[in-house]
């Protein structure tokens, strides 16, 4: 499981346009890496919006948004289209970043146990070094929360 101050592992994945994604891309900024189980949910949207919304205050604080979540290629265009976002939306259709990153977890839900994405925000340096990670996060609030803690370094 990582933890604050580890490196960051590397990444490169096929965003919501088709381009590829890749931690190297944000080499000197601050990035903070999200991961939520599905697009177009009402958590996912609620948590999508505040990042979207807060955009110039995070890129004042050189910070850049990347979201994250199995969804195909078309389903997170779908989503980054409807909600109108201003950050790249990852297709992890393998898992391979949201395992990496330990955001893919045993859940529970009305009493059935399988294995699903958690909600995990991932603050990653200038240097790819995390500074800090939320896990379990509840989508109300996270997007201020977050933004505060950027700002404050």
């Amino acid at each position: 499981m990582l933890k604050e101050g580890d490196k960051a592992p590397k990444f490169s994945v096929t965003a919501h346009d088709g381009s590829t994604v890749s931690l190297s891309d944000y080499k000197g900024k601050n990035l903070i890496l999200y991961f939520y189980p599905k697009a177009n949910t009402p958590g996912c949207t609620h948590e999508a919006n505040a990042f979207r919304n807060d955009m110039d205050k995070f890129k004042a604080a050189n910070t850049e948004i990347v979201g994250c979540s199995g969804d195909t290629v078309e389903a997170q265009k779908r989503f980054q289209e409807k909600l109108n976002l201003n950050f790249p939306l990852l297709a992890d259709t393998d898992f391979q970043v949201v395992e990496a990153y330990g955001a893919r977890r045993m859940k529970s839900f009305l009493g059935k146990t399988f294995l699903g994405i958690v909600r995990t925000t991932f603050w990653i340096g200038p240097d790819g070094i995390i500074r800090k990670i939320w896990n379990n996060v509840t989508p109300k609030g996270h997007g201020a929360e977050v933004l505060a803690a950027v700002q404050e370094s």
